[in-house]
């Protein structure tokens, strides 16, 4: 996991930019040769696999971008803290003139004609778009082990999942070859691949970051969301994007005021590992199984809406999983779809009567560390609920959640989840740094 940007903050990128140390095309530059050190080394193959984070790299439009963002900043023209920034983004995500495949055979050859709003955001702060990151097929899935394009490897365990469904994103960060990548999150597909992967992961709230763009899995439930080394690399792009959050005013010396939700069925290891950094915070109860069954009411019947007629037309070039999944959506009742909605109405308001009294929930990102790829049985049975089991409830819920590192159980990596109210992001990193400082 040794890239060129392993140990190398946003900040530290801008101030060298900006003192004339390093130039946007040079970053670029040791960008592609972090991403085919590992991706097109004939080093990766047999006991050493590719980690396999690039579906698509985009060498020209990049090199034309660096070049760009080098002219501007040599005259006087400086768009922020990303300019001459090198930036992946996931394939479901539309980058003008590059494939859009969703990880899926279904959209093999398609091109987007048009960048998705929030690539378009992220152009207009001056980042260089280095290419798409592999995703499990449609973005259906926490794994990242489905896809036409084949399984995205932990850089911890090349054997082990590594999250999805932005798992090409993480990894990419995590392995050093660029120091931000653009993800999405439905269910914790940000978060997830965060947590297995050791960096950090941002879902912002609800609308935040436009969807325009986006290939929909469960348009009441998408996020688009960040992933970078660390919770100050995240509120960096954050503001970048969508203007500095709301400050939240706390008396000078006094911590935020934090509550524990405990999760069930969870690896005692690693509860105790999360547990730890959050020590003096009482116990709250929130019933995260049936903010679950909300979650997958409404995300059930609009990604079978969205995928109806593809699955009458060619099942067959769905991956297994994926196909096999949405034919366990289709007969979901249209009166449990809108009962979910007057759910979510209550847990809403239980919730914000939480954030009332805290300023932050805290609990582990994940249940378990990364399970084995192809793993699907196991000691807690069936992963796909398992891996969305402590995350989902936020998109529910649409608030504002990060994933940051709370240290290792048995060499792989834990994440720490913390959420709080819209308009108090600053709490989440400022929180995650001090914890991580």
């Amino acid at each position: 996991m040794g890239g060129f940007f392993t140990g190398r903050s946003l900040a530290d990128l801008g101030r060298d930019l900006r003192s004339g140390d390093t130039t946007a095309a040079e970053l670029l530059a040791h960008a592609f040769a972090s991403i085919d050190a590992e991706e097109n080394s004939g080093e990766n193959t047999g006991e050493k696999p590719k980690l396999n984070a690039f579906v698509t790299l985009d060498r020209e439009g990049a090199e034309a971008a660096a070049k760009q963002a080098d002219n501007e900043l040599g005259s006087g023209v400086d768009r922020g803290p990303l300019h001459g920034v090198p930036v992946a983004v996931k394939d479901i995500i539309d980058v003008a003139g590059l494939p859009t495949g969703m990880g899926s055979a279904h959209f093999t050859g398609h091109v987007a004609g048009k960048d998705a709003a929030c690539v378009t955001m992220l152009r207009d702060a001056g980042a260089v778009i280095v290419g798409k990151t592999g995703t499990h097929e449609f973005a259906y899935g926490g794994s990242g082990d489905v896809s036409v394009n084949g399984p995205v490897r932990n850089p911890h365990d090349r054997e082990r999942m590594s999250g999805g469904s932005s798992s090409g994103s993480a990894v990419a960060v995590a392995a050093g070859m660029v120091p931000l990548a653009l993800g999405t999150d439905t269910g914790g597909s940000v978060r997830i691949p965060a947590a297995f992967c050791g960096i950090t992961g941002f879902k912002p709230p609800y609308g935040v970051i436009p969807t325009d763009g986006v290939f929909p899995l469960s348009p009441s439930l998408d996020h688009v969301g960040f992933l970078a080394a660390s919770a100050d690399d995240c509120r960096i792009a954050y503001h970048a994007l969508a203007g500095p959050a709301e400050a939240v005013s706390l008396p000078v010396g006094d911590t935020p005021r934090v509550a524990w939700i405990e999760p069930e069925s969870a690896d005692p290891d690693v509860v105790r590992t999360v547990r730890a950094l959050f020590s003096d915070a009482p116990a709250e109860p929130l019933d995260l199984f049936e903010l679950r069954r909300v979650f997958r009411a409404i995300q059930d019947c609009e990604a079978y809406d969205i995928h109806a007629d593809r699955v009458a037309a060619a099942p067959e070039l769905y991956q297994p999983p994926t196909l096999e999944r949405l034919e366990q959506a289709a007969p979901t009742p249209g009166w449990r779809y809108l009962r979910a909605f007057r759910e979510r109405g209550e847990f809403a308001r239980h919730v914000a009567g939480l954030l009332e009294r805290y300023d932050l929930l805290a609990l582990p990102t994940m249940m378990m560390t990364a399970p084995k790829i192809g793993e699907l049985e196991g000691a807690f049975g069936r992963h796909a609920p398992a891996l969305v089991a402590l995350t989902c409830a936020w998109n529910v819920l649409g608030l504002p959640a990060l994933s940051f590192p709370a240290g290792t159980v048995g060499g792989l990596p834990v994440g720490a989840q913390i959420i709080t109210r819209r308009g108090a992001e600053s709490l989440l990193f400022d929180t995650a740094a001090r914890l991580t400082g």
